[in-house]
């Protein structure tokens, strides 16, 4: 961890690593006490259907928004070039970052390879029976990728999402569960994401993803594309999409289901500062997968106090630009659009 303007101890880089919890709206120590009032995936163990959840979005109240009270405001960012690969090696010099349009100063960097917590959420409905083994072969190239130090779960989503693997089980035994199933059924593709993100509010570590493979739209939900959206852009969730399509030529023969399966992956990993990467040609699927387990790796923290110290609880937006170097193609920065500000 390095700042910007100067040289602090390990002990106030420590401790800068740590705030990272408080800087996202609903990660926060704070509110530990109120995340049953936020969840509204109950689960519910069927004898039919073991370790199946059921969802009522009619039994709990609306996710509130978590403010949290701190000047300190985080930014992870990845950064990728043209062809969708992670770029390395940069410093705070080649970052500009803005609050509302007003320029802001990166007061703290880090580059380093800290543990997260991984969800799975992996589509085995019905429309993924030709497409499962391209899956499960994306599955172990993430894996043999990862971080051992990491933990992960597994959910899989057709009629209802289901948890068939927990972070108490090895890499083998979760690529085992994986082999034994058999697409069918519909698609609740929101219904898995907000179990996921609801899951990982639990989670071990304070960096916390989401990877989807999916082909596309949901038509079982009993979640909203808008409720979902809100609640991934107020957790601190990084959510990844891969869209796995069939391997049509000419884009125009995609069907209807696919094309708004990959616009609905994009408005939900955009709106966490993640990104969807759709891939027609299956046979490389399994090298995006990789890609984004490394990406994983090689993100940025960017730290600022904001210049507007009104505590009005409004939504604040977040831009951050890389500035390439010369002879290197524009650079795209990932990253979190916003956060709550503090309404006291």
């Amino acid at each position: 961890m390095l700042g910007t303007g100067g040289n602090p101890c390990r002990l106030a880089a420590t401790l800068l690593f740590c705030a990272s919890i408080l800087s996202m709206p609903a990660v926060c120590s704070a509110c530990a006490h109120s995340q049953s009032d936020d969840v509204h995936i109950v689960a519910r163990l069927s004898s039919a259907e073991p370790g199946s959840v059921d969802i009522n979005p009619r039994s709990e109240s609306p996710a509130r928004r978590v403010r949290v009270d701190v000047d300190l405001v985080l930014v992870p960012t990845t950064v990728s070039d043209r062809l969708n690969r992670p770029v390395m090696n940069l410093g705070p010099q080649d970052f500009a970052l803005y609050e509302d349009n007003a320029k802001q100063q990166i007061r703290y960097f880090s580059s380093e390879d800290a543990s997260i917590s991984v969800g799975l959420i992996l589509d085995v409905s019905r429309s993924m029976t030709n497409k499962i083994e391209t899956e499960r072969a994306a599955v172990a190239q993430f894996f043999q990728n990862a971080n051992p130090e990491d933990d992960y779960f597994v959910i899989t989503l057709s009629d209802r999402p289901r948890i068939i693997a927990d972070t108490t089980q090895s890499l083998d035994e979760i690529q085992n569960k994986l082999a034994l199933v058999i697409p069918d059924g519909h698609t609740a593709l929101l219904d898995a994401i907000y179990l996921g993100v609801s899951r990982l509010r639990a989670a071990r570590y304070s960096r916390r993803v989401l990877l989807i493979i999916s082909d596309g739209g949901d038509n079982h939900s009993h979640y909203t594309a808008k409720e979902t959206r809100r609640m991934v852009e107020e957790s601190g969730t990084l959510v990844y999409g891969i869209g796995v399509f069939d391997d049509f030529s000419l884009p125009v023969l995609k069907s209807l289901n696919e094309k708004l399966g990959d616009r609905l992956l994009a408005t939900i990993t955009e709106a966490s500062g993640g990104r969807t990467i759709t891939v027609d040609q299956r046979e490389k699927i399994p090298e995006v997968a990789r890609e984004i387990s490394r990406e994983l790796r090689q993100q940025y923290v960017l730290g600022y106090k904001s210049s507007n110290a009104i505590h009005d609880g409004k939504w604040r937006n977040i831009k951050v630009t890389v500035t390439a170097r010369s002879g290197v193609p524009p650079l795209r920065a990932h990253y979190k659009r916003g956060y709550l500000a503090p309404d006291r």
